[in-house]
């Protein structure tokens, strides 16, 4: 049969706008299969100081699918905000699963903690308030601890992904996964240095050396995602 190009309406555009699509991808696919507990976490979320922090429902979403092909039973976060992602986790990980959760604020992690406590996982948590590389040494003194992890995330300082990634990679065991959440910083790695608002240009900068590294790194495989602010999934291989 003779392939027929069907004619495209001069009206639509044809790249679409990456809000629309994004608006899109949420309200179709998302928000609908979005947990009840979860939801309302992320609305409270949207309205506290710096509510733009929190984790992105679309790349819970994956990160929910990943801790189920993982069976994932014990996980580090680092960077738990309000804890959407920390409930997220603990919703998809096993009765007598385990998260190490490290932040340096209890009073936004303590925001969420009542959804916590009402989905019946506050057992699962160990929250540690405490900056997170003395805690990251700390574990990897006590050699029990060394490739013990199945799953980390990290949506902490930027500045501070490198160093973080070169301890979790121990804490991980060959075949776990390290995820970096926010690794497009909206756009800005992609735009010259001069477009960028000043206070935004120690992120660009910090982010595109963590995206420079991970993806030269030879103990992990990547795919990084444009899925939320970008989703860096690292898979230890070595």
């Amino acid at each position: 049969m003779e392939n027929i190009e069907e004619p495209m309406d001069s009206n639509v555009p044809v790249i679409l706008q990456s809000e629309k699509l994004a608006e899109y991808i949420v309200e179709t696919a998302v928000y609908p299969r979005e947990p009840q507990l979860l939801k309302e976490l992320r609305e409270l979320t949207q309205n506290y100081p710096r509510g733009f922090m929190g984790t992105s429902p679309e790349s819970g979403q994956l990160m929910s699918i990943l801790l189920k092909l993982l069976n994932a039973k014990k996980t580090i976060e680092i960077g738990v905000f309000t804890g959407y992602s920390l409930l997220l986790t603990a919703l998809n990980i096993p009765l007598d699963g385990k998260i190490t959760a490290i932040d340096i604020d209890r009073k936004a992690y303590e925001v969420g903690l009542p959804f916590i406590k009402k989905a019946g996982v506050e057992h699962k948590i160990d929250f540690i308030e405490s900056p997170a590389l003395p805690i990251l040494d700390k574990l990897l003194q006590d050699p029990s601890n060394l490739g013990t992890y199945d799953f980390a995330f990290i949506d902490a300082d930027k500045w501070s992904y490198v160093k973080y990634h070169e301890r979790l990679i121990n804490l991980v065991k060959v075949g776990g996964l390290l995820v970096y959440d926010d690794t497009l910083l909206g756009g800005f790695v992609v735009w010259p240095e001069q477009d960028v608002e000043a206070s935004h240009r120690p992120y660009r900068k910090a982010l595109i050396e963590v995206n420079d590294a991970l993806a030269t790194d030879p103990r992990v495989e990547i795919a990084l995602a444009s899925v939320g602010d970008g989703l860096t999934i690292c898979r230890r291989i070595a």
